[in-house]
């Protein structure tokens, strides 16, 4: 289950990467002209965005074993104040699983197991509190609050030949991860990020052929659960 909180996180941190740049100053000089010129970017890019599809991959690093885990699918996405975020992230290898929030509601779904967790990203007791809910419900005041200027700014090229510059955050205070990484390309999209916890765990999301504005349901963030399921409140 953890590998899917921290996967939340990931997500929400590629949604709202821009509120956490954008509220933020530069860490020094030489690097400013350069955090403005994204920022500017990240912020009309948020503000232009009315929906996404993308493919997604995400690879798990455990740091205790040095094991990587691997898997890829399909993200849709919808922006939305609060609880009306949409996220529904599809994985189609190594296995079919579903995780899908909306409406302050969550289920993940796994087809082999015929199990879901299902229950309120906003619920103390919700096994996605404070990761979905970090991206889905935080404004912009909260997220500047709870991170340092960004560090480690600068240029690089992606696998597959994507230019993004590249950004780090370090919470200001408690939190579940050491840091988060960020890309974000020459559109100001956000196109991956590293979350890395304080047990040396990261976690790495990539999204590819992003496809911005496109047509997408609320009814595309609905799971039908067949009636064999055995369902599991968070």
């Amino acid at each position: 289950m953890k590998r899917y909180l921290t996967l939340g996180l990931a997500v929400a941190v590629l949604a709202v990467a821009a509120a956490v740049s954008s509220t933020v100053p530069p860490t020094n000089a030489q690097s400013a002209g350069l955090v403005s010129s994204v920022i500017n970017k990240m912020e009309r890019n948020q503000r232009d965005l009315r929906s996404l599809r993308a493919s997604i991959s995400m690879e798990k690093y455990n740091a205790q074993i040095r094991d990587t885990d691997k898997q890829s699918g399909v993200v849709v996405y919808l922006p939305g104040s609060g609880r009306n975020s949409s996220v529904r992230v599809d994985w189609q290898r190594p296995q079919q699983q579903t995780l899908a929030v909306a409406d302050g509601q969550y289920v993940l779904f796994s087809p082999r197991l015929k199990l879901a967790y299902v229950g309120n990203t906003n619920s103390k007791n919700a096994k996605v509190n404070g990761v979905l809910g970090f991206g889905l419900n935080a404004s912009s005041a909260q997220l500047k609050a709870a991170y340092e200027a960004p560090q480690d700014v600068y240029d690089e090229t992606l696998w597959g030949g994507i230019r993004a510059t590249h950004m780090k955050f370090v919470p200001k205070g408690a939190a579940s991860h050491k840091y988060v990484e960020v890309w974000v390309d020459g559109s100001g999209m956000p196109v991956q990020t590293k979350v890395v916890e304080k047990n040396n765990d990261a976690t790495t999301v990539r999204l590819m052929d992003v496809q911005k504005n496109v047509n997408v349901s609320k009814n595309e963030f609905k799971i039908e659960l067949p009636s064999d399921v055995k369902k599991v409140r968070g």
